[in-house]
């Protein structure tokens, strides 16, 4: 201590586990109270000076004179944040001189130190001089030896630190020391005595760096030492052995070993198997390979390369059970027969590639799930929809981390059999990006040519996929690639009746969701207006999937009340459903009771099946062009420019002025505009609508109409006939024009409503106009003409004639 200097006060502040050294900046966080308040006297200072001492025990959290060191700094505060709840401060300082503590004041609200100025002897002397070059050479060993790729900045400080004393004082802030040696650092008599003892703490801390650097160099040739280890292994196997001991990864080879064994594998997938055991068997447990080659044995093994289920072809039960199972569908049944038939006749024949193409809800994946069953064979189904990965499809290769085989080869390893029925889902909404084209991939999976020896990527070995019966389902072929198309048998399902979904109601869905109620058949019944009324008010769909959640909704309010206590049966009346159901959602369609001049009734094809449109058309004065709304489709918009020319190219013979096309505009909409149409079925529609404008002549509003026009005015023919035919009859539209080679679909429709609706067949524009304007019936005496009457029984006898025939209609027509 020098006697000399004078003794002062100031501010103190005892900080934990931390020795603040001259010429440093250290950041401190401030919290205790008193703390705060010495910091913030300090503050009122001209030359913010404070002591900063070290406490000698951090748990005290008031420290008196005998819980600090007495050798301390003198710092000045250089930067204060303050705390948004000021629950603490954020300070940093910077040493100035050593002092030492005198005494304590701890009257007041902050600590106050009494101290004098305890400077350093820091003359230089050529032992000064060894020690300081002998710092230098350690430090750039230990930066070496911590941090081998230790930022060059961080040496150049070190070395270009002149002072001595600062370059220990730095390095005693950089090293982890301890607070013990820190303080032996600070309370040094003469640089001679801090040199040496930085010297013995630094080479301290390079040995200790050395002996991490040699355990970790130890490490990593051990574990290049594999080839050594395994043979140490199987010495290790040998002792166990001897004495009764069983080893865990010998035993899982051993397992391995027997399945195989027992396995009826063909030759080329037995030889891999042999190759990958062996393998399996020099690997460690604790190389990353053991599992990739175990998990691909199990799945080669766990493959029914010979077993197969032996298939029931009784044409009989086949056709019982799809009866059972489905109400109507005679066409469709039919076809499936006449597969199963030719399969049974020759069992080598190749397993037809069947595509299920309807609206949702008529019974496509069931169908699947009833062919496997008739056939006694295992079903998995696998959903496409959104797919856009091929390697789903045909599985990773093992090389990448996370291999897992194709889901084809899953679903027949979880069906047990080699032969399963497949069904792909959805396979007009595979998607298409940067990973592949599941499309494409499908095209070797469902050719017969090439599924012979069809090879995932995971499993590398080829599989015969032609015993498989796969069946597709699609809601629509617009977005099917045309080579897959041309691999599949296309069944297509149209939408039910109001008739045909009561039927069905009665015999499938009501019953089964009785059963999952837990109601007996008593315990519910539903009125026929009821159930009437559900389909026509409360669905709108050409399936039964939305009336099957209507009747689980009554169901399960009738279980609840059985829950309650009340058993008493329930017999639901159409005049329940808003109780039970809610309002209606629906309202029933009708057609327009009056047609004004320029607009005609159309009739389209949806994917939830048939709809009634009308196609509006307007005169334009001042304007040239033809102007269409309605978001019609490319194909839509060129029918009615088809149409617009026929008209004007043959106006004198419809006595119509040809100033009306060169002195007005034409504008053609099609409602609803919110929902996009397209297709050329409308073109007869436009034409009558445009003919009705011109001759401002309104045409009969109780007869639709579908048909494509040419140019030169023939009438081709169309497909979804029967669902627009059921739309036009839910609107309680009594005649219907339709191409005249579309007569053979009506097959397909019920007998009953075959005598309710007035069917007009046409070739060309003529016949359309003639028919589109007739008088009505109720404002004639003599009744409707003869030839529509004609022409409609030639149509019932025509229909009758060909109830064996296919339905041709052109694909793609609408």
């Amino acid at each position: 201590m020098n006697e000399k200097s004078p003794i002062l006060r100031l501010p103190l502040l005892p900080v934990k586990n931390n020795v603040l050294f001259p010429y440093l900046l250290m950041p401190l966080s401030v919290g205790r109270p008193a703390s705060i308040a010495a910091v913030e006297a300090a503050l009122d200072n001209d030359d913010k000076e404070i002591v900063v001492v070290a406490q000698t025990d951090g748990e005290i959290e008031a420290p008196d004179y005998d819980d600090v060191f007495h050798v301390g700094t003198l710092a000045q505060i250089k930067k204060i944040t303050r705390n948004d709840e000021e629950e603490f401060l954020e300070v940093t300082v910077q040493g100035v001189e050593r002092i030492n503590l005198l005494d304590m004041d701890l009257s007041g609200v902050y600590l106050r130190a009494g101290y004098q100025i305890d400077p350093i002897d820091d003359r230089v002397t050529p032992e000064c001089e060894a020690l300081h070059r002998e710092l230098l050479d350690l430090t750039g060993r230990a930066l070496s030896l911590a941090t081998p790729q230790a930022p060059a900045e961080l040496g150049q400080l070190l070395g270009s630190t002149d002072d001595p004393l600062r370059l220990v004082f730095l390095l005693g802030s950089l090293i982890s020391l301890g607070l013990e040696k820190e303080q032996s650092l600070l309370e040094a008599e003469s640089l001679l005595e801090i040199l040496g003892l930085m010297y013995e703490y630094l080479k301290h801390e390079v040995e200790v760096l050395e002996l991490r650097r040699q355990i970790s160099s130890q490490a990593k040739s051990e574990m290049s030492r594999e080839h050594r280890e395994y043979f140490l292994r199987q010495q290790m196997r040998a002792i166990q052995d001897e004495l009764g001991e069983s080893d865990s990864e010998e035993a899982e080879v051993d397992e391995l070993r027997r399945r195989l064994d027992k396995a009826d594998l063909p030759e080329i997938v037995e030889k891999e198997a042999e190759k990958e055991l062996t393998r399996l068997g020099r690997l460690s447990i604790v190389s990353p390979e053991y599992n990739v080659v175990r998990s691909y044995l199990d799945f080669l093994l766990e493959l029914p390369w010979s077993k197969s289920s032996k298939d029931v072809m009784e044409i009989s039960r086949v056709r019982k059970v799809l009866d059972e199972d489905h109400f109507n569908l005679t066409e469709v049944k039919q076809r499936i027969l006449e597969h199963l038939g030719v399969l049974k006749l020759n069992p080598r024949a190749k397993a037809p590639i069947l595509c299920f193409v309807g609206p949702p809800g008529v019974g496509k994946t069931s169908l699947g799930r009833s062919i496997a069953r008739a056939l006694d064979r295992g079903f998995e189904r696998l959903s496409l929809g959104g797919m856009h990965d091929e390697a789903e499809l045909r599985g990773h290769r093992r090389t990448y981390i996370g291999a897992m085989p194709g889901r084809i080869l899953n679903a027949i390893r979880r069906a047990g059999v080699n032969n399963p029925v497949v069904m792909l889902d959805e396979i007009d909404k595979l998607g298409r990006d940067f990973r592949g084209d599941p499309a494409s991939a499908l095209l070797e999976i469902l050719d017969p040519e090439q599924n012979r020896d069809f090879r995932d990527n995971y499993l590398d070995l080829p599989w015969d996929l032609s015993r498989v019966f796969f069946i597709t389902t699609a809601n629509s072929l617009d977005t099917v690639a045309a080579p897959l198309l041309d691999r599949l048998e296309i069944l297509r399902l149209s939408g039910y009746s109001a008739e045909e979904k009561i039927q069905i109601a009665r015999r499938f869905l009501i019953p089964r969701r009785l059963e999952e109620a837990g109601l007996r058949r008593k315990d519910l019944v539903i009125e026929t207006r009821a159930l009437r009324r559900i389909i026509t008010r409360y669905t709108r769909e050409a399936g039964v999937r939305r009336l099957e959640q209507a009747l689980g909704r009554l169901a399960r309010k009738v279980a609840l009340r059985f829950a309650e206590g009340d058993r008493s049966p329930v017999r639901v009346k159409a005049k329940d459903l808003p109780e039970m159901l809610g309002p209606e959602k629906f309202f029933q369609e009708e057609a327009r009771k009056r047609l004004p001049p320029g607009v005609a009734t159309g009739l389209a094809w949806t994917e939830a099946g048939g709809d009634v449109l009308y196609v509006e058309a307007s005169r334009l004065p001042q304007a040239k062009e033809l102007k269409l709304t309605g978001q019609l489709g490319d194909v839509m918009k060129e029918s009615a420019q088809a149409a617009q020319s026929y008209i004007w190219a043959h106006c004198k013979r419809m006595g119509i002025d040809e100033k009306l096309f060169t002195d007005a505009g034409l504008h053609v909409h099609v409602p609803a505009g919110a929902i996009p149409k397209d297709g050329p079925s409308a073109g007869i529609t436009m034409v009558v609508a445009m003919a009705s404008l011109y001759m401002d002549r309104p045409a009969r509003a109780d007869t639709a109409m579908t048909g494509e026009v040419t140019l030169t005015g023939l009438v081709l023919p169309v497909g979804g006939v029967k669902e627009k035919v059921l739309a036009g009859r839910r609107a309680r539209l009594r005649r219907i024009i339709l191409p005249k080679e579309n007569g053979k679909d009506l097959r397909d429709l019920p007998e009953k409503l075959l005598k309710q609706v007035e069917f007009v067949f046409v070739e060309r524009v003529e016949e359309v106009l003639q028919a589109a304007f007739e008088e009505l019936e109720a404002s004639s005496s003599k009744g409707p003409k003869a030839p529509a009457r004609s022409r409609r029984r030639a149509a019932a006898k025509k229909s009758k004639s060909r109830q064996g025939s296919e339905a041709t209609a052109s694909p793609g027509r609408r």
